[in-house]
């Protein structure tokens, strides 16, 4: 006798919500699109952006690393039918806590960046937030 088994989510996944989900699958990989070109470019030219931002090179790779990482996981997230709640909880939460402390940097001056890196930081400190806003709106329209 051969039964067939399929995933607890799967099973408790109604009709149309793929559909439902597409708002929320976009606005993850946007998310991870811009994320992963903003650390491909902390990681490959470090050297120039510190320059322009006045941000050390180390910085700016670890940075780069992480959001590049980052980056991958939320594609990943995105490319599901319908994303998993706890998961996309998680990037809701990160993106928040990562506009949070760009502000918090920015205002405080951490790491020391001049004007240009001081009004980066803001611009995508407020792009995030943005993202985190949408992303949640998403998952509320998937009961999430």
């Amino acid at each position: 006798m051969t039964t067939s088994q399929t995933p607890a989510r799967a099973a408790t996944r109604t009709p149309g919500q793929g559909a439902a989900a597409r708002p929320l699958r976009t606005f993850l990989a946007l998310d991870a699109a811009v994320t992963l070109v903003n650390g491909l470019v902390y990681l490959l030219a470090a050297g120039p952006v510190g320059e322009l931002l006045d941000l050390g090179t180390g910085l700016l790779r670890g940075i780069g690393a992480f959001l590049t990482v980052y980056g991958l996981l939320v594609a990943w997230l995105a490319s599901r039918p319908v994303p998993n709640t706890f998961a996309t909880k998680a990037v809701i939460e990160a993106n928040a806590l990562w506009a949070v402390a760009s502000v918090l940097t920015a205002v405080l001056g951490w790491f020391g960046p001049n004007t240009v890196g001081t009004v980066w930081t803001v611009l995508q400190a407020l792009v995030v937030g943005a993202f985190a806003v949408l992303q949640a709106n998403g998952l509320r329209r998937l009961g999430g």
